[in-house]
């Protein structure tokens, strides 16, 4: 699966789904792009964007895109505590839709 990871994920997270191919926002030269825009971008290119930001649901009619989003929800954003959410992360990951966000928490 492709899979975009935007700015608030660290890029380690990387190390955590060796079994798919992940970019991160900033290797795409995306980082100045909004969240539309961006969200527009990722859809022709990759299966997932992921991100930490819980209001993006709210912002973006996410219905309209042919990409699934991941929110991760954790105490903070750094790996150690994105760490445990991998493994329901993958099992999401297994059963995902296009156009559907998923909520992964601790």
């Amino acid at each position: 699966m492709r899979i975009l990871l935007d700015e608030s994920l660290p890029i380690e997270l990387r190390e955590e789904l060796p079994q798919h191919a992940v970019r991160s926002v900033q290797e795409m030269g995306w980082s100045a792009l909004k969240n539309g825009e961006l969200l527009l971008r990722a859809a022709d290119q990759f299966d997932v964007f992921m991100t930490a930001d819980q209001n993006l649901q709210y912002q973006q009619n996410l219905q309209m895109l042919p990409i699934a989003v991941a929110v991760l929800v954790a105490r903070s954003n750094r790996i150690l505590s994105l760490k445990p959410l991998v493994p329901k992360l993958l099992t999401e990951l297994a059963t995902l839709e296009p156009r559907t966000l998923f909520r992964v928490a601790t």
